[in-house]
């Protein structure tokens, strides 16, 4: 097969180099891809969010099967253009993505469907939203509405801080995703990430995550898109997964069918967990970045096989294959981050590191140049690493950390903490 990835960060490099172990996979594309991807596929110039653009390519280039990695694409609705003209797509279409494209959107297909979530309130004015922060107190969540990568999401334990993400997003910080914005109760428990594969009929769970959102070790500072992540998440046990399958996955999926929206792709269910129960924090329409990376680093080849099956709408068919094994993966970010940072530093080190089926440095925001690769966005590397523990897999993927010679980069010394 001839097969399109479309982003180019650390999660589609771990989908680019999942996919390319598999003996199905002749020829591979990203679009545009990184420094990295480049090792290992043929990396092009492409408008993403452009439907026409991605399918006229697909067409010219006799692709036979396009996976979509980011959100953008997804809410622009690229994946209706190429499922409209026969293309096989995986990914969920523009109706469906809105789970993930409005917090709103979402809250009301959990009351439909009645998931357990947060309590909430909505608005389109400031006023209205300081009056009710108001009367909630603190803490208390501050989400704009629509995709503000990753960022939009202001945990507020004081009334000011409140105060002050509505004037941000009011005030145009995050553009036309704070133009609306969700304000939710403060949950208590410790976050994990499930995900699941849906083809609009049949569920499939593919694995568990803890990402760590904050810039800082002991989570703390402002969040940010992720600086680093584990699999499993020993917190999301057998049994409170199969509740959160049973009370809010499958519920939300009968809901969007009821609509006349099916959801197809991954959906990713960001949790609260407190005594064993489990929460609806958040959708998304995507593999999570870095979780994206562990979850690959576990399943390999065979993420090929069930992305397949999704797209074709035969999840009844597979079943996913684990080992008893653990995945992490430490997040290097710029200086600066999730503030503002340099670009274009040359980071040193990364030929050296192990590629191999246990041990992966992902690029996320990298470029080649003569000088050698060069940071261009504010998370850059993924150091990845996979063992029968996960002390052991932390243990490598930090001594790979410490080979890499980037003065200018930055991480958590504490990934996996939680479980360790």
């Amino acid at each position: 097969m001839n097969i399109l990835i479309l982003g180019g960060g650390g999660r589609e490099h771990s989908l680019a180099w999942a996919v390319a172990q598999n003996p199905k996979c002749d020829r591979l594309i990203v679009a545009p891809g990184n420094a990295g991807i480049a090792k290992i596929a043929d990396c092009v110039s492409l408008d993403i969010v452009d439907g026409g653009a991605v399918l006229k390519f697909v067409q010219s280039n006799a692709v036979d099967f396009v996976i979509i990695g980011p959100e953008a694409p997804l809410a622009a609705g690229v994946a209706d253009i190429l499922r409209a003209t026969g293309v096989l797509c995986f990914g969920p279409s523009q109706a469906a993505a809105q789970l993930e494209a409005s917090k709103f959107f979402t809250k009301t297909i959990c009351d439909a469907a009645g998931a357990p979530t947060a309590g909430y309130g909505h608005f389109t004015d400031i006023q209205s939203a300081r009056d009710y922060v108001h009367k909630m107190g603190a803490p208390i969540v501050v989400k704009a509405d629509g995709l503000a990568a990753g960022k939009g999401v202001i945990v507020a334990m004081s009334l000011q801080d409140a105060l002050d993400a509505l004037d941000d997003m009011f005030g145009g910080e995050f553009g036309i995703a704070g133009a609306e914005v969700v304000i939710e109760e403060f949950m208590e428990g410790e976050e994990a990430s499930y995900f699941i594969l849906c083809d609009g009929n049949d569920v499939l769970a593919i694995g568990t995550a803890q990402d760590h959102k904050r810039v800082g070790d002991g989570d703390t500072g402002p969040n940010t898109g992720g600086m680093g992540a584990y699999s499993p998440a020993a917190v999301l046990s057998d049994t409170i997964a199969e509740k959160a399958m049973t009370e809010i996955i499958k519920p939300t999926m009968a809901e969007m069918a009821r609509r006349g929206t099916p959801y197809q792709g991954v959906l990713y269910a960001g949790l609260m967990i407190k005594d064993g129960v489990p929460r609806l924090m958040e959708y998304n329409a995507r593999f999570g970045d870095p979780e994206c990376q562990v979850l690959m680093m576990r399943l390999g080849a065979q993420a090929l096989d069930l992305l397949l099956a999704c797209a074709e709408e035969r999840l009844a068919e597979v079943q996913c294959n684990w080992a008893e094994d653990h995945a992490l993966t430490v997040v290097i970010a710029a200086d600066g981050y999730p503030g503002a940072y340099a670009k274009g530093s040359v980071i040193g080190g990364i030929d050296a590191l192990p590629s191999t089926s246990s041990a992966m440095c992902f690029h996320a925001g990298t470029a080649q140049s003569n000088a050698g690769v060069t940071a261009q966005g504010g998370r850059v590397l993924n150091v990845t690493a996979r063992a029968s523990t996960l002390a052991e897999a932390r243990a490598q993927a930090y001594a790979m950390v410490d080979q890499i010679d980037w003065p200018e980069g930055f991480c958590r010394r504490d990934i996996g903490w939680r479980a360790l």
